[in-house]
């Protein structure tokens, strides 16, 4: 299955917008970083390797809903660190909402249980909780034991809340098929999750584990082996179909990072969420001041095993949107 139909509608109306403005480029969602501390020490995430002092920084409500409202995307990603820890979350979440914000809020899911009487659950707001395998599997990669027992209860105690549940699942080179198979079943089957989002493990420069990235042909084979015989069709995983294709290698795509930005509290980070060239303070100058032609596969040596969706999944937004084709296949969910 493919993005869900009122996110589908609400992307493509905006990208009609767009094209009749003739803005050139512009964001499809907004990486909102509003902390960078967490309760976790991931092997993949290096967040937590900032300054003591900015750890201890949380952006204030006003300037985070500002910053989404210069930038126009339709849809936000809270992301972090862990956002439950930021005092005013919820806030944040409503202002969004109120702002008519499609809004996921990511979550090792720890916290959840303590907090999730702030939130209420909306048609434009979904948890995304990070769950990075089965049991052994996420564990070792949070570096903490019994941490996939304490988010698969949150996730069901969501659910019977009335909450759309999202999840994310990074992959590394330590995964076979089989892996992919068994955590995607397990959520998509047991868990009833609503939209499941998967992501091959990209060189963040500051995480702890620098040995475990997959390459770009590793990538194609294990999502190859992982979608073969039409499995993929059968999991409700949140990506267009074409993106599916590109991470098997049957299509390629150009990189447009500035479609998915990330704002955090040193700005807009230049000229992607995986890469640290520097930061702007609005998006505007992000746009004019970052050379984005310099960037991709083949472009430059950092870019060379990227096939992350924050550069690839927008580029398969306009491709699907761009095409009638694709568009209903989009929709068939094929």
């Amino acid at each position: 299955m493919a993005m869900p139909l009122r996110q589908s509608v609400r992307l493509g109306a905006y990208l009609i917008k767009q094209k009749i403005k003739r803005v050139e480029k512009f964001p499809l969602l907004v990486e909102l970083e509003p902390l960078f501390a967490c309760n976790l020490k991931c092997n993949g995430c290096g967040k937590i390797q900032q300054p003591a002092a900015l750890l201890k920084q949380r952006m204030p409500v006003e300037q985070a809903v500002a910053a989404i409202e210069e930038s126009g995307a339709p849809m936000v990603s809270i992301a972090g660190g862990e956002p439950l820890m930021h005092p005013q979350i919820d806030e944040i979440v409503r202002q969004l909402l109120d702002r008519n914000k499609i809004v996921f809020l990511c979550t090792n899911a720890v916290l959840l249980p303590k907090h999730i009487h702030k939130f209420t659950p909306h048609k434009n707001f979904a948890w995304m909780v990070h769950i990075d395998g089965l049991r052994e599997r996420h564990d070792a990669s949070v570096s903490k034991d019994g941490v996939f027992d304490q988010a698969v209860a949150a996730i069901k105690q969501a659910k019977e809340l009335g909450f759309r549940v999202n999840t994310n699942t990074t992959f590394f080179d330590t995964d076979t098929p089989q892996d992919v198979i068994d955590v995607l079943d397990y959520l998509n089957d047991e868990l009833g999750i609503d939209n499941m989002q998967i992501s091959p493990g990209y060189a963040y420069e500051k995480a702890p584990d620098q040995e475990h990235w997959l390459g770009v042909e590793q990538t194609r084979e294990l999502f190859r082996k992982a979608f073969d015989g039409g499995r993929r069709k059968k999991w409700r995983l949140n990506h267009s179909p074409v993106f599916l294709d590109f991470l098997e290698g049957k299509v390629d795509l150009d990189c447009t990072a500035w479609a998915i930005p990330s704002y955090s509290l040193l700005g807009w980070q230049k000229p992607c969420y995986l890469l640290d060239d520097g930061y702007t303070s609005s998006y505007r100058q992000l746009l004019e001041e970052t050379d984005w032609d310099a960037f991709g596969r083949g472009k430059d040596e950092r870019c060379a095993n990227c096939m992350a969706h924050c550069g690839y999944e927008p580029s398969a937004v306009f491709a699907t949107m761009g095409s009638l084709r694709e568009s209903i296949r989009a929709a068939a969910g094929s």
